[in-house]
């Protein structure tokens, strides 16, 4: 049975994912912490409290990042600004900065990119957190590696006391399930998409898509080859399969942890600070 802090982490979790879903949000005092996710498939907005409680959170389908890259800064900056007035008029909040995430392993320049996207929404940086840090701060973990399934790349990180040591970002995630499916099937892309997403077709996808689950796990094996880690989390969208953590599981030849909820992981960990760890 999953001990007090890991039930206590899975609830804020799935708090946060219903607060995203339903556009709710949490009663507060005090001041709020703002945090975006730039994704491949989402861009993610989440809002904590000084105890790093979900208060509110949004987010919009979009295709401005690819590959780690900003592709349509026009799309990115118009889509932050919406999301964070969205959320300032239901919280009858005033934000004036931001944390943003950024891929692992990017660049200083790629970095500054994401940064600036905030800054042209009309709000200062206040950080700027590696994506598997962020899974980490929710996650309540220092050491050990996440695997991030997105939309555009399956990225493995390993953690040593709060920091990355490796990072490894490939180009296989969500994307390319669909692209599978479409060629199987002989549907155009944005149907295989819809049929990903559906849970009535679950079975045959997770058939069909499983060579491309076993790619990604590949991918993290050969990145954590050699490595004794203490634990192995698994998150992102695209891992929201029933069969991921059995096929990662496999393939590593030692248990991978699939959290509840993984695709909102990442997204609530970026305004969260240290202190989530305690």
């Amino acid at each position: 049975m999953a001990d007090r802090s890991t039930e206590a982490r899975e609830a804020a979790i799935s708090r946060f994912a219903e607060l995203v879903r339903t556009g709710e949000v949490e009663d507060f005092s005090g001041d709020l912490r703002l945090g975006i996710d730039l994704g491949t498939a989402n861009i993610v907005a989440a809002v904590v409290d000084a105890d790093n409680r979900p208060v509110a959170g949004g987010w919009v389908h979009s295709s401005v990042v690819r590959d780690g890259i900003v592709v349509d800064w026009l799309g990115a900056t118009t889509a932050v600004r919406k999301l964070t007035q969205g959320l300032e008029a239901k919280l009858g909040y005033e934000f004036t900065k931001a944390s943003a995430s950024i891929p692992p392993g990017v660049g200083e320049a790629t970095a500054k990119i994401f940064g600036n996207v905030i800054q042209s929404a009309n709000l200062d940086m206040d950080e700027l957190v590696d994506e598997p840090v962020a899974a980490a701060r929710v996650l309540g973990m220092r050491d050990g590696a996440v695997i991030d399934i997105g939309h555009g790349t399956t990225g493995v990180s390993i953690l040593e006391n709060g920091e990355t040591v490796v990072s490894v970002d490939e180009a296989t995630g969500g994307h390319h399930m669909a692209l599978v499916l479409a060629g199987n099937l002989g549907i155009d892309y944005e149907a295989a998409e819809e049929m990903k997403k559906d849970p009535a077709s679950q079975r045959m996808v997770q058939g069909v898509i499983r060579p491309t689950l076993d790619r990604m796990a590949t991918i993290a094996k050969q990145a954590l080859e050699g490595r004794d880690v203490p634990v192995i989390y698994l998150v992102g969208g695209s891992s929201s399969f029933e069969n991921a953590p059995a096929v990662f599981t496999s393939i590593l030849g030692r248990p991978v942890i699939r959290p509840v909820e993984p695709l909102f992981i990442t997204p609530l960990g970026v305004p969260m600070t240290e202190s989530s760890n305690d």
